[in-house]
């Protein structure tokens, strides 16, 4: 039986059902519009009511593919003649429409892939005897129409997978590209860390050099210092040397002089006797009238032999009476309490006797001491603020003073000149800290202290206290003056006012560190009390100028908090007498080199700087950089 293909035109609604949908339908919008077919179709009386035997499931996966075959309707010969017979047909313009609708009840639409054509194909003869021919239409517009939509869904799909997958690669790409960049960013920072401990090195190690040079510098500097101090240890013992020789040249001239003078008068002595022996001969010659008269001459001449002497008595009274005019007249130029000048008397009569005493060593020992002496000045240059290097440097120098093979007298002269004149450096640090070594080493050689004090009053009259004022009938010149009181000679001139001050400061300085150091456990031989007696007999003697206002200022910048943490209210007695009276008396001179000096003690006193510790009065705990470097070369240098 052959088959007869036809294009069917279909109307454009069926009962009220659309059958081609709106073009630009949403998928949601066919849905819903599937749906209203399928409760139209069902609501209607015809006898033949379209049903749906299976869901319509849309299938998202990537297994729908596209449909495009044409809408084919197959009708057997003899069917198409019986129907052509029972109910005519019509055929206008090539259509053909059909009176009888087509019923779809046993109609199943696949959804499947294109592996059910076959069975649809098989069935068809089936569909075409259930349903009408415009239901049938309907029923194949609504399939093609689902598989255009499943079409677009699946290039939508395609679509968004083409998008996913490039926006996948795009991600990786980007992870990928941000992490290279963390690696080059950790790459780069690792070599930045690279390069700045590389820098970090390379400064420590010009530090450490720069250390290196500067402790290699002073050590140097130590070292022609110490060359130095050798070199002028040396020249003073050949100047020693010198003049012991000339001393001892003298004494041999002087014993040879007395020799030809004791030989002068031993032959003018047997002169004489040989002129008496003469003489009584002739007298004995003579008549006894003469004997009288000769022995009356020889009388005479004994009286004018006895004149010299007499005279020369009266020459020396008159000598020892003009030094004693000298000594009274210094002695009215001088201003001090009577204590104070006999203490000073005896610590400078202990000095004395050091002094000779070493002298006569020297003079009669061939051992050399000089290499104690340089110990001694070594360990005092070496002297800085810190706990460890003060025990550390008294201790070294008790062990020198009580050394056996160095005379006791010898260290203890030179450790107490080799102390004031460390003290010339300005500097409060090594006032106090000397202070502290001064305390300790008289702690275990109390003989130190007084041989110390009288080098004190030596060097500085202030420290007694006392002050000697100029006088024409007291000295024969300025010069003289100025070197009583302390003056030294530079070039063969006198050192001008500013230095002499600098020096008076800085002796005051230490004097008045060494009274107010207190160690805990330690007593002080020298401390506050004499602080306190020493500024009595100033405040009570000393006349208001411009060498005891240094004096005095220096002595209240470092003593000044010590005593008025013992003292309390008396201390500020005295500060006010110092306020209402020095200070006036001063002013009253009218000198404008006092005005500097002035100025500093009244700040001192207005401003309560009493209750201010003075710098340097604590001990500091050793750096650091003490334990790497040795100390032999960390030091400072005076």
């Amino acid at each position: 039986m052959g088959a007869i293909k036809l294009e069917l035109r279909c109307p454009q609604k069926v009962d009220g059902i659309a059958i081609d949908p709106e073009p630009d339908w949403s998928f949601d919008a066919l849905l819903s519009e599937l749906n209203s077919l399928e409760t139209r179709l069902n609501a209607s009386s015809k006898p033949v009511p379209f049903t749906k035997t299976k869901s319509r499931e849309i299938s998202t996966g990537k297994s729908v593919e596209s449909n495009a075959r044409a809408f084919v309707i197959r009708v057997s010969d003899d069917e198409l003649e019986n129907d052509n017979e029972r109910k005519g047909e019509e055929v206008h313009n090539g259509s053909l429409v059909a009176v009888k609708r087509f019923t779809c009840d046993a109609l199943y639409l696949s959804e499947s892939d294109d592996s059910d054509d076959d069975v649809a194909l098989g069935g068809e003869s089936y569909l075409m005897d259930e349903v009408g021919l415009a239901d049938g239409a309907l029923v194949e517009l609504t399939h093609q129409h689902q598989l255009g939509v499943k079409e677009e869904i699946r290039n939508l799909i395609s679509t968004l997978e083409t998008q996913l997958i490039s926006e996948n690669e795009q991600s990786n790409s980007a992870l990928a590209q941000v992490e290279k960049d963390r690696d080059m960013r950790r790459e780069m920072d690792r070599k930045n860390d690279t390069v700045y401990q590389r820098k970090i090195a390379e400064a420590l190690d010009n530090h450490l050099t720069a250390v290196q040079r500067d402790h290699e510098l002073k050590s140097q500097i130590e070292e022609r210092k110490i060359r130095s101090d050798a070199a002028y240890e040396e020249a003073k013992r050949k100047e020693r040397a010198l003049q012991e020789e000339k001393i001892r040249q003298e004494k041999v001239k002087a014993e040879a002089e007395m020799q030809a003078k004791l030989r002068a008068e031993e032959a003018k002595r047997a002169a004489l006797e040989a002129e008496k022996r003469a003489a009584k001969e002739a007298a004995e010659r003579e008549a006894a009238e003469n004997s009288k008269r000769i022995t009356a001459g020889v009388s005479q001449d004994g009286a004018c032999g006895r004149q010299p002497d007499d005279s020369s008595v009266i020459a020396g009274a008159q000598s020892r009476g003009s030094r004693s005019d000298g000594t009274k007249k210094l002695q009215s130029a001088v201003r001090a309490t009577e204590s104070a000048l006999n203490i000073e008397q005896k610590r400078l009569q202990k000095l004395k006797e050091l002094d000779e005493e070493n002298q006569s060593l020297k003079l009669s020992s061939n051992e050399d001491f000089s290499g104690y002496e340089k110990d001694i000045s070594r360990l005092i240059r070496q002297i800085r603020g810190l706990k460890d290097n003060v025990r550390t440097k008294a201790s070294e120098l008790v062990k020198i003073l009580n050394n056996p093979l160095c005379p006791q007298s010898i260290s203890l002269a030179t450790f107490s000149k080799k102390v004031v004149s460390r003290c010339e450096t300005p500097d409060d640090n090594v006032a106090m800290s000397c202070g502290y070594v001064i305390v300790l080493v008289a702690s275990q050689v109390p003989q130190v202290m007084d041989i110390l004090l009288g080098e004190f009053h030596r060097a500085c009259i202030y420290t007694v206290p006392k002050h000697i004022v100029f006088s024409e009938a007291a000295f024969e010149s300025e010069e003289a003056y100025y070197k009583t009181i302390g003056y030294r000679e530079e070039d063969g001139k006198i050192e001008s006012l500013e230095n002499y001050l600098s020096r008076l400061k800085s002796y005051m300085r230490l004097y008045a560190a060494l009274i107010q150091t207190e160690i805990p456990g330690v007593q002080n031989a020298h401390g506050l009390k004499e602080g306190w007696a020493w500024l009595a007999r100033f405040l009570n003697a000393l006349p208001a100028n411009i060498y005891t206002a240094v004096a005095l200022n220096a002595f209240l910048q470092l003593a000044g908090f010590a005593l008025f943490k013992k003292y309390k209210s008396q201390f500020r007695k005295i500060l006010d007498n110092i306020y209402d009276n020095f200070l006036n008396a001063l002013k009253a001179r009218e000198d404008s080199k006092l005005n500097l000096v002035i100025a500093e003690i009244q700040y001192y006193i207005e401003d309560k700087k009493f209750l201010e510790e003075p710098e340097g009065r604590t001990l500091q705990a050793p750096p650091l950089s003490s334990t790497l470097v040795p100390e032999a070369d960390y030091q400072e240098y005076g």
